[in-house]
């Protein structure tokens, strides 16, 4: 039984949707690491029209702090306004004029759909830490009852980081739905570095003592923690180069953003610094501390072979045509492991290209190299 729905889609030639926030909502979901969880909402936003035949649809997901916000109709050329705007729309490389483009947020999310910071019915308070621990497959299932709902029977998955490591699953669960996908900066499983990143990131979280075991009250959460957590995750989306490139050893203009534990600099402020708690700031007006927990620990946890008798066996599933997307100065999810991964789908006698950003800007890559991008995304085409 649904619990509620909120939504509008469209089919044939019937005129297109007005584009907002739109949800859905389903009773319970089954979680990998066992037990049921419900009811699950989950926020969405679709560009497009879905044709008769369901066959037409595109699933964009999301990195770790983004939301169902991809594409923004009213500001179409500003890539601040929407995450991937200018990948979105017509003539562009996922074509509003031809395709139904889906953004959802995923379960776990702070962008509308059911996360830590959603009120547990049970109680009328805020999950917080009694959210229970989700994992990039119960993303996906979730989007499968979303996909469903839509009426769409056929589809193309495309993303980056954790939304890359969505496509890879969304793959290898669901070989029989899945017609194309487009793996963009990530690969089947992290490295142990970058998982130690990832610890460091949340310890500071859970250090703030503002956190309170994640009870914090809304808008009075662990505002350091977070911001350091940001800070430090910004290091590994950026490149030694790029940081030269940008950076180099320039002294900060002023010193007007505030630290976050609010002590002063030692000596004079660089540019980098000034950059790094301006990044920190920015994520705390807008996103929710154990929510961060919640999604950066998914992200770790993710071994797209899990479950089956080996990473071979998983990969064997792949049915889809899939492209496959590295970034050559990637830190967090290195060019050579993407590669390496295309080559053994390849080998397995799936249909597997790799194409590789060339550019500084490390893993965020795929966020700014719109050129790039656009040119590699022509492979939808082919």
């Amino acid at each position: 039984m649904v619990a509620r729905v909120e939504h509008s889609v469209v089919t044939g030639t019937q005129p297109a949707p007005v584009n907002h926030l739109q949800s859905y909502t389903f009773d319970s979901l089954p979680l990998q690491y066992g037990g049921q969880f419900g009811p699950v909402t989950l926020a969405y936003e679709t560009w497009g029209r879905l044709n008769a035949a369901g066959d037409n649809a595109i699933l964009i997901a999301h990195a770790l702090t983004g939301s169902s916000h991809a594409h923004d109709p009213e500001h179409p050329d500003d890539p601040k306004a929407a995450w991937w705007n200018p990948l979105i729309g017509p003539g562009r490389p996922f074509d509003t004029s031809r395709y139904f483009v889906v953004c959802s947020n995923v379960l776990g999310g702070c962008y509308g759909s059911t996360g830590p910071a959603s009120i547990d019915p049970s109680t009328g308070q805020p999950y917080g830490m009694r959210f229970p621990l989700v994992t990039i497959r119960d993303m996906v299932h979730a989007q499968r009852r979303l996909i469903e709902h839509l009426g769409i029977r056929r589809l193309v998955v495309a993303g980056g980081s954790i939304g890359g490591q969505q496509a890879l699953e969304w793959a290898v669960c669901y070989p029989e739905l899945v017609e194309k996908v487009i793996v963009v900066a990530a690969t089947a499983a992290l490295t142990a570095q970058a998982i130690a990143f990832s610890e460091v990131g949340r310890q500071a979280i859970m250090l703030d003592p503002r956190w309170q075991g994640g009870d914090y009250p809304p808008g009075q959460g662990p505002d350091a923690g977070l911001a350091i957590a940001r800070m430090l995750g910004m290091i590994t989306y950026q490149s030694e180069e790029a940081m030269e490139l940008r950076f180099s050893r320039r002294p900060a203009r002023s010193c007007e953003i505030p630290t976050p534990t609010r002590t002063p600099s030692l000596g004079k402020r660089f540019d980098v610094e000034n950059y790094l708690y301006y990044q920190g700031q920015s994520l705390v007006r807008r996103f929710d501390a154990n929510t961060y927990l919640y999604l950066s620990r998914a992200m770790d946890l993710y071994d797209v072979s899990e479950g089956y008798p080996s990473l071979d066996a998983a990969l064997a599933r792949i049915r889809s045509r899939a492209l496959f997307i590295g970034i050559r100065s990637d830190f967090l999810f290195p060019a050579a492991r993407v590669r390496w991964l295309a080559g053994r789908v390849r080998e397995l006698g799936g249909d597997a290209s790799y194409i590789e950003l060339d550019s500084p800007h490390g893993h965020d890559a795929f966020l700014k190299e719109w050129e790039q991008m656009s040119a590699a995304l022509r492979w939808l085409e082919t």
